[in-house]
């Protein structure tokens, strides 16, 4: 809950309480680490929208624009660039990530779900709570996960923090919501929305014209409501007992100088520029400032838009020299801020996607689905230059710090296409039992719900990666 829904809609909580909520995970386990954690926080940088990994961290053979290149024989549109590790090259535009390499692990050989037709949200959201859609219980996000397992850092600081994706005007916002939840653990669990970075620091004040007191007169009346709509109004008292703590910790917030995290303002201008190529690149920043003040767990996303950003279904080569604008120089400067201030060794970076791109393959070339992007077999304009297709036969993972190998290269992709995984694959069920297994959570953590288990991931058999770990 963030504090415009808290003392917006106050009221209205209420009666969303009452009407019924999802139904919760009845036996928690105790909020502490089950193994010994390299890790303190967890920072996501979220590609939404499916980024091509032979336009970024898995480039190929190099084939430029002409009217009349065949489209079979376009793997990479952009040429490739060296980086700090001898013989490692990334694509062009990309040359400030290029620095930092040597910082942590790249894995070129991450392997998404069959999930049928291909849908971004369905994909997203098995990547975020590692299950595949439809259940019949809402799962966690995975930063719910870690906020349930390891609890706060910091008291005053939301476990779980989510920046950068607004709801309005999103033709698919309610399925993006879907996964952005505590689910079975409870809205205590879920995220501290921040949409617009920028923003932040509105979302740690009372609104405009008001006082602390009439904010926490607010706040006591809804308690009273809740106290006296009985039994029988609220689905049960565990989740009153959750709602009512989601509320202290908002109030708590509020009163905290960690609320001076939130306020961009504060960054020296040059830092400020520095960072901001966009809302994803002052996300970054905030994203530091965050991991500074003890979050848990935080994730950045450059905003999941249908047909926008990442999303490429046409002028896949233009819009990605935009993509990489946004995104190089505010990662490489993440890494090295939290290294010069002594935090990266204990912050997990991990930037990753719901998917990858192809000029021709729709699915796996042995599990292909039907073409959602219409494809000429010979390129006759710009437009139509680029990774259009979604590809779910490999993908490219970054990870920093936080317990990760460094200067390591995992995994291959084959040279021609469809330049599919050839060796070690990594599936998101064991990309995600590495994540928590470095921040010290076993992969068969779980709750009851409905008297059976439910697993970190799927039926607790998730295998970390231990070639990804130092």
């Amino acid at each position: 809950m963030n504090r415009r829904d808290f003392a917006g809609k106050l009221g209205l909580a209420g009666a969303a309480a009452m009407a019924g909520a999802p139904r919760l995970a009845q036996a928690l386990e105790p909020r502490v680490p089950q193994l010994t954690p390299k890790a303190d926080t967890c920072i996501v940088l979220w590609m939404a929208g499916g980024m091509a990994h032979t336009e970024t961290f898995d480039p190929k053979r190099h084939t430029p624009f002409s009217k009349g290149v065949k489209a079979g024989d376009i793997i990479s549109t952009f040429p490739s660039i060296p980086t700090v590790l001898d013989g490692v090259r990334l694509s062009s535009g990309l040359e400030n990530i290029a620095r930092v390499l040597d910082r942590g692990t790249l894995i070129r050989s991450h392997v998404v779900g069959d999930l049928g037709k291909i849908l971004h949200s369905r994909h997203q959201y098995h990547w975020h709570t590692g299950y595949e859609p439809p259940l019949t219980v809402t799962a966690p996000h995975l930063g719910a996960w870690m906020a349930h397992a390891r609890g706060p850092q910091n008291d005053s600081l939301p476990p779980f923090i989510d920046i950068g994706q607004p709801w309005v005007g999103n033709g698919e916002a309610e399925e993006l919501k879907a996964f952005q939840t505590g689910g079975i653990l409870g809205s205590e669990f879920g995220p501290f929305r921040v949409p617009y970075p920028e923003q932040a620091v509105q979302a740690v004040r009372p609104p405009k014209g008001w006082t602390m007191e009439r904010f926490r007169a607010r706040r006591k009346a809804f308690e009273e409501m809740l106290k006296a709509s009985g039994k029988k109004a609220v689905s049960d008292n565990k989740q009153r007992r959750l709602l009512l703590r989601s509320i202290d910790n908002a109030d708590r917030l509020l009163d905290s100088p960690s609320a001076a995290a939130f306020d961009l303002g504060l960054e020296p201008e040059e830092v400020y520029n520095d960072y901001n190529t966009g809302q994803f690149g002052l996300g970054c920043l905030l994203a530091r400032r965050l991991t500074e003040a003890g979050a848990r767990f935080i994730e950045v996303t450059t905003e999941y838009v249908p047909f926008l950003g990442w999303d490429t279904h046409d002028n896949g080569h233009t819009r990605l020299k935009d993509m990489k604008r946004l995104i190089d120089r505010p990662i490489a400067r993440l890494v090295t801020d939290l290294e010069e201030r002594g935090l990266l060794d204990r912050t997990l970076i991990v930037v990753a996607s719901e998917f990858s791109r192809s000029v021709l393959i729709e699915g796996k070339v042995e599990k292909p689905v039907p073409d959602q992007v219409n494809q000429s077999n010979v390129i006759s304009e710009l437009k139509e230059f680029g990774m259009h297709r979604h590809f779910t036969g490999a993908g490219s993972v970054l990870m920093f710090g936080g317990g990760v190998r460094k200067g390591q290269v995992y995994g291959v992709t084959s040279d021609e296409a469809p330049c599919t995984t050839v060796e070690n694959p990594v599936t998101i069920t064991d990309l995600h039992a590495t994540m928590y297994h470095l921040m010290g959570i076993r992969p068969d953590y779980k709750v009851e719900i409905e008297k059976r288990p439910f697993y970190v991931t799927p039926d607790g058999r998730g295998e970390p990666v231990s070639a990804l770990i130092a």
